[in-house]
């Protein structure tokens, strides 16, 4: 009798000492987790070959016939078994060169043995190495007379195989366990959703999913069971969303009055895009519904993402509220401080501020006493805005900028600088392009605007590809560049296991760029600089008082600097697209043509070209933020390991599966829209699969 919940070593072929292998190694511990453990890759083992057919080019063949005889080659670490196998329509070679004691006594010669494996040629003879072999008692068991077609594979470690359980054992062990399985396995979709999307019923699913009689019911059960999971992630993520909003009121903001207007019609420095009027109506419909806003604000670098929380601002002011605005760097707040002043010099009754660890003394007094008295309406800081003295009189709107380089616990105290019972509104915006796809997963319960049009007059990136010998060739483009008055980067890539061998790349490059250019002023940043070291070497690059600057990823999210022009990045091989693509977001700042030179070693992978190319393309953050997802996977991307994917997913794939995401979150938002109180008999299973999975294993909360 079959329960998901019984421990694994009562599972025939088990027993303690597997199990403990099993849970110590790839973490099951119950007879439901074996069954959910899914194969990564499926052969073909339908067809038997005849040895005279088969050739040292093909991928994998299978063969049924006798080994004629076995006899050990070799002494010490040259000792081997080789059996000579044949068909009757020629031989072919079986070589083991590990477990010689156990293939000696497993294997013997004129008996009937269904082979697998990748053929090879060695001096001229046919062979295969460590094949798999199956005992055939009699002709049910071949193949292509069984039936029998796809040989799932299962991801093994060496431990396992060290403890006899490979692939095939673990095959074995599954097969045991549908043999305790006599009814159906009960179902965990409503039946209008199994229906509406004409999906396998999840018995059939399960049982195709490890042994497959087709390669269409295959494709049928790996579409039902990637559903399954991506529609109790998202199930999850709106339902959460939607107590959230039922749970903390948020203030109403009903007036747009007159320094939203003021500024609008007589201080905008320039039309707004459709793409920023249409984000401003979506903030503006959120701050009046009654309930907290939290929104994820995402535009390319320049898109105008400032201008907008500006705006939005000044109808939070409006409405007799103060405004705080938080950014990850010193520099970087200084450099909102500084945009936001110029857009409003024609309005000195608003009082904006800065506060950064860097104030201190009497102004930060002056700054503390404003935050509390009310007359401060903007105050724009670093992490120091979240410090228990900081007191705000009545904050109602919050920005955090590049929201990924802060922690949640950090994010959250600012929710108890409020001194009214209502949470204020939040807007966290990211220069970093997010999938769509990943969006909807990392982000789920955040409504997400972006900003998808460039203001007009912007010149796009040249963006460029050299190969590391072709470094004099670099250096006059730049030298060129240079004499229009026009500053350059140089990046390095600092990755930490290979710090030490980065930083002497940086400091050798830094030394060439001297030398190259001793008519310049070359300086350097990187993350092992003091803050202040760090702040300093930045600030003179903006003023312009150094004209290269030479420097590793730290510059990503960075100060604004309208007359760099160029953007050198060397290995570029080394960068993910979307780190890439927030680099050459550094300059093209102003009205002149900007460039960015990707420098590679010469031998290249086929992903890696095919990367650098997509570089070349296209300037559309949010389309190579799909090629990255897609060639590098969700975990490799930039700050979604900070955001942290609460869960695992273990058959689905977020790069590949958006249509069955978008099909699963629309079944998912129909069921919350038609079952509100939770209380429908035919919703029945979904409510409760969704509480067993909350108790097990997914944190929904983690994800806001």
């Amino acid at each position: 009798m079959f329960n998901p919940s019984d421990d694994i070593k009562f599972l025939s072929g088990v027993g303690p000492q597997r199990a403990e292998l099993l849970e110590k190694e790839i973490g099951i511990r119950t007879m439901g987790d074996m069954l959910n453990y899914f194969p990564y890759r499926y052969v073909d083992r339908s067809k038997v070959y005849r040895i005279s057919e088969i050739d040292g080019n093909m991928p994998y063949v299978q063969l049924v016939g006798q080994i004629v005889s076995m006899e050990p080659i070799g002494e010490g670490r040259n000792r081997r078994i080789v059996g000579r196998f044949s068909d009757g329509t020629g031989f072919i070679e079986l070589v083991w060169f590990q477990g010689l004691r156990f293939v000696g006594k497993a294997y013997k010669v004129r008996t009937t043995y269904l082979i697998f494996g990748k053929p090879t040629v060695f001096n001229g003879r046919l062979q295969i190495n460590h094949p798999e072999i199956e005992t055939v008692q009699d002709n049910a068991d071949i193949p292509e007379i069984k039936g029998y077609s796809f040989r799932p594979y299962y991801h093994t470690t060496d431990k396992m195989k060290r403890g006899f359980l490979a692939s095939a054992a673990v095959a074995k062990l599954i097969s045991n366990l549908f043999a305790l399985i006599t009814d159906s396995l009960p179902e965990t979709l409503p039946r209008p959703i199994i229906d509406q999307y004409r999906l396998m019923s999840y018995d059939e699913a399960m049982h195709n999913i490890h042994f497959p009689t087709s390669a269409e019911a295959l494709r049928r059960a790996q579409a039902r069971l990637k559903f399954d999971e991506l529609f109790y992630i998202q199930l999850g993520i709106l339902r959460y969303a939607r107590n959230r909003k039922e749970r903390q009121g948020g203030l109403i903001f009903t007036t747009v009055g007159d320094n939203f207007n003021t500024f609008y019609h007589k201080h905008l420095p320039f039309p707004l895009t459709e793409a920023q009027k249409r984000v401003i109506r979506e903030i503006r419909q959120d701050m009046r519904a009654g309930y907290q806003m939290n929104r994820l604000l995402q535009g390319d670098v320049g898109s105008g993402k400032t201008l907008v929380a500006l705006l939005c601002s000044l109808i939070a002011i409006d409405n007799g509220y103060q405004v705080v605005i938080m950014a990850p760097t010193e520099i970087l707040a200084e450099q909102h401080l500084e945009t936001i002043r110029r857009f409003l010099e024609g309005m000195p009754q608003l009082r904006i501020e800065l506060l950064t660890g860097s104030v201190k003394g009497k102004k930060r007094k002056e700054i503390m006493e404003g935050i509390l008295d009310g007359t401060i309406h903007i105050l724009i800081g670093t992490h120091a805005v979240i410090e228990d003295n900081v007191r705000f009189r009545n904050l109602g709107f919050a920005v955090i900028d590049e929201q990924h380089r802060f922690g949640v616990a950090q994010r959250a105290k600012l929710w108890d600088k409020r001194t009214t019972p209502t949470q204020p509104h939040v807007l966290v915006m990211t220069a970093t392009p997010i999938p769509r796809t990943l969006a909807m997963t990392l982000y789920g319960d955040l409504d997400v605007s972006v900003i998808d049009q460039l203001p007009p007059g912007r010149k796009p990136i040249r963006t460029i590809h050299q190969f590391l010998h072709h470094i004099n060739r670099i250096h006059e483009a730049m030298r060129t560049e240079l004499r229009k008055g026009h500053q350059v980067y140089v990046v390095y890539p600092l990755i930490e296991d290979t710090e030490k061998m980065d930083l002497e790349n940086l400091e050798e490059g830094y030394q060439q760029m001297r030398e190259a250019f001793p008519e310049y002023k070359v300086s350097r940043v990187h993350g092992k600089l003091k803050s202040s070291e760090k702040e300093a070497e930045m600030t003179a690059f903006a003023a312009g008082e150094t004209q290269i600057l030479v420097a590793t990823t730290v510059i990503e999210v960075g100060v604004n600097v309208p007359n760099a022009s160029v953007m050198i990045i060397m290995n570029a091989e080394r960068f993910g697209l979307s780190q890439l693509h927030q680099l050459r977001g550094r300059v093209g700042r102003g009205a002149e043509q900007s460039y960015c030179v990707l420098v590679t070693k010469q031998e290249l992978s086929e992903t890696t070209r095919k990367r650098i190319q997509i570089m070349v393309d296209s300037t559309d953050g949010f389309e190579i933020a799909e090629a990255d997802l897609k060639l590098r996977g969700p975990g490799d991307l930039e700050g979604t390991q900070q955001s942290g994917m609460a869960f695992d997913l273990k058959i689905a794939n977020i790069a590949r599966d958006g249509q069955i995401l978008t099909y699963a979150r629309s079944a998912a938002e129909q069921l919350l829209e038609s079952d509100p109180t939770e209380s429908l008999p035919e919703n029945r299973i979904a409510w409760k699969r969704l509480q067993e999975l909350r108790s097990d294993n997914i944190n929904w909360g983690a994800i806001s």
